[in-house]
């Protein structure tokens, strides 16, 4: 049984390196007869897309199929690290003891390599602190190796709103940048459902081990219409002129919104837009000041007005 397993494995390093190799060419590599190989080629249809188009053509894989052998999870790893101790070393072939050692030296310098790249590049994204902590832990780098790995994370998190700190589970799906600040993510446990977490409001974040699955979830679906990272309950449709000064900055903003714009011959922009949270959308309209008017909604337009007689009010 061991002697198929390992056949079976160079069998697909074969047949990955030299696509179309034949069955006459497998047998040799393996040292065992076609007969053998057509029957192992039968097992390995069954976990792998290998095909022959024809008299003469060999075997390949299809589409974009590729076995990286020491792509293991922290469960085949441990399963690989402990077989020595399961296998009675006497009926295994020569070269095994050694084989063994390349292949778990070979996957421990890979993670480390790995944990290497992931530590380079929290170091390099800098985070700001929030003013009502002293200083803020970055915890970017178990964050991502969780996202890559697919592992759940145990978290305390601060909620300021609420000045509540909880202990939460926390499935991370992907990593938002939004305003100078990072946002998670991902399947919140505790509340059943997908949330957005500020990384900064984490106090303590530690990798379980255990893996999950995303499943169906898509990203842009999630945050369709959505105009910055808080997800509103109800649509609303925005019509906004920007000045000519204005109007190329406008073109030239990465949103994860589909405007609709239209040059005007003055050299201003119409602009419209459906977005869920009509609070987070006025405020980035405030930023560009007089160069930005809302034309609709009305309800909103005179909300604009009254909000601008209060400011009028503080600075008399």
């Amino acid at each position: 049984m061991i002697d198929k397993v390992i056949r079976i494995f160079n069998m697909i390093n074969a047949i990955q390196s030299n696509p179309g190799i034949s069955a006459a060419d497998l047998a040799l590599k393996c040292n065992v007869t076609t007969r053998t190989i057509y029957r192992d080629l039968d097992i390995l249809s069954l976990i792998a897309p290998v095909t022959n188009e024809g008299r003469g053509t060999g075997y390949r894989f299809m589409g974009k199929f590729f076995l990286y052998p020491l792509n293991f999870s922290e469960q085949e790893a441990l399963v690989f690290s402990l077989l020595p101790s399961v296998l009675d070393k006497d009926k295994l072939p020569p070269g095994f003891d050694t084989a063994y050692d390349k292949v778990m030296a070979t996957h421990l310098k890979e993670k480390a390599r790995q944990n290497s790249i992931i530590e380079n590049i929290a170091d390099i994204i800098q985070m700001g602190t929030p003013a009502y902590r002293k200083e803020s832990e970055n915890f970017l780098q178990p964050i991502i190796q969780a996202i890559l790995e697919q592992q759940s994370i145990d978290t305390v998190y601060h909620t300021q709103s609420r000045d509540e700190t909880t202990q939460r589970r926390v499935d991370p799906y992907y990593l938002v940048p939004r305003d100078q600040r990072f946002y998670l993510i991902g399947y919140c446990h505790s509340a059943q459902a997908i949330r957005t977490f500020r990384i900064s409001r984490f106090l303590q974040v530690a990798m379980t081990g255990e893996s999950f699955d995303k499943g169906e979830f898509n990203i842009k679906q999630y945050l369709k219409n959505t105009w910055s990272i808080d997800r509103g309950d109800k649509n609303v449709t925005f019509k906004v002129r920007f000045s000519p000064e204005a109007a190329r900055y406008i073109k030239e903003e990465e949103l994860f919104v589909h405007p609709r714009m239209k040059d005007q011959k003055d050299g201003s922009l119409l602009f419209e837009v459906t977005v869920n949270n009509e609070k987070e959308f006025i405020q980035w309209i405030l930023r560009y000041g007089p160069n930005a008017e809302i034309l609709e909604p009305k309800s909103v337009r005179e909300g604009l007005k009254q909000q601008l007689s209060q400011w009028m009010e503080l600075y008399q």
